[in-house]
């Protein structure tokens, strides 16, 4: 009769397993901007089903918050810039003034873009900003 209850308790117990699951990554994500969950969210990203969900919902997220960094996202995956640096310069070229800013300002906030090494390459950026 018990080992009947501990069977019939088992979706109970998965349920708050995912729970404390739930919880743990919420106060891992409050911690210094998130630090902690990156890794554990780049490693369930390369799981097919669960990846696939992430990006739709993180997709979602940015196109309610920012629709033009949304779409400017959205031009530069389709275009391969992720893979190739000059594709990377041919599609800015083709985003919209404000999807251009927008990026900028995103990939300025999280340092992606590496500060111009010699004149060329800071003349080159005082044109993107002014462009702005």
């Amino acid at each position: 009769m018990l080992a009947d209850i501990w069977i019939v308790l088992i979706p109970v117990y998965i349920l708050a397993g995912l729970v404390l699951l739930l919880v743990v990554l919420n106060l891992l994500a409050r911690v210094q901007g998130g630090r902690y969950v990156r890794p554990l969210a780049k490693g369930l990203m390369k799981i097919p089903y669960v990846g696939r969900q992430l990006r739709k919902a993180s997709q979602a997220t940015l196109e309610r918050k920012n629709p033009e960094l949304a779409s400017a996202v959205a031009k530069l995956e389709r275009s391969g810039a992720t893979r190739d640096p000059m594709r990377a310069q041919q599609a800015l070229s083709r985003l919209t003034a404000a999807e251009r800013k927008a990026w900028l300002d995103a990939a300025g906030e999280q340092g992606a873009i590496p500060e111009p090494m010699n004149r060329q390459q800071r003349r080159a950026a005082e044109k993107l900003k002014k462009r702005r």
